[in-house]
């Protein structure tokens, strides 16, 4: 059993039941509909709100007990989300090449082969004219006590999205500190990086 579906398995939602403010005021503010994935979904807070303004949504996630916690919130709210067991190691990007609208990633923090590889897939899977939205910890965050990897590998440098969306049109990009109360685990004064950027008609 991986650490996420051990960490999934109690009743609590440990980052909360409502989506991370950065997603909710960029999902606003752009006025986003149509096919929305989230990737590294957990328990299901973000979809769950996509889902609530209209989206249609599917989650991605490596833990079978986030995916039901996220189908159990989805359907407290009202709203359907479709859940999907991913392992992002074994993700076959080619099969979603412009597939959706909107791919959000919140505080999804992987290796740095892996995070280039699912950047590069979030890149393929988008139509043109979508958007990716995400906010994750920056390599700053480690002295930070609100939350993340305390492994420089699992972090976020500003030129990761730089490098591979380059071309894209950059609706908002933001390296620095926010406070966050997302449940028990993201507490507090962070240091993030948010991308909102919309792929160019090719």
């Amino acid at each position: 059993m991986n650490m996420w579906n051990m960490r999934f398995q109690n009743e609590q939602y440990v980052y909360g039941t409502e989506p991370n403010k950065f997603l909710a005021d960029m999902q606003r503010k752009l006025n986003l509909s149509g096919t929305a994935l989230a990737i590294a979904e957990g328990e299901g807070r973000n979809a769950a709100f996509l889902a609530e303004q209209g989206m249609r949504v599917t989650a991605w996630d490596y833990a079978e007990s986030g995916l039901a916690k996220t189908e159990k919130l989805a359907s407290s709210k009202g709203v359907t989300v479709q859940t999907k067991l991913v392992d992002l190691m074994e993700a076959d990007w080619q099969a979603e090449k412009e597939n959706w609208d909107e791919v959000v990633c919140v505080f999804g923090h992987f290796p740095t082969k892996l995070r280039h590889k699912t950047l590069q897939g979030v890149k393929e899977a988008i139509k043109p004219g979508g958007y990716f939205l995400t906010e994750v910890y920056s390599n700053h965050q480690i002295p930070y006590n609100s939350g993340g990897p305390k492994e420089a590998d699992f972090l976020y440098k500003i030129e990761d999205f730089l490098d591979v969306f380059a071309g894209w049109d950059i609706k908002h990009l933001y390296m620095g500190e926010v406070i966050r109360h997302e449940g028990t685990q993201h507490t507090g004064l962070a240091h993030v990086i948010q991308f909102a950027g919309q792929k160019t008609g090719e």
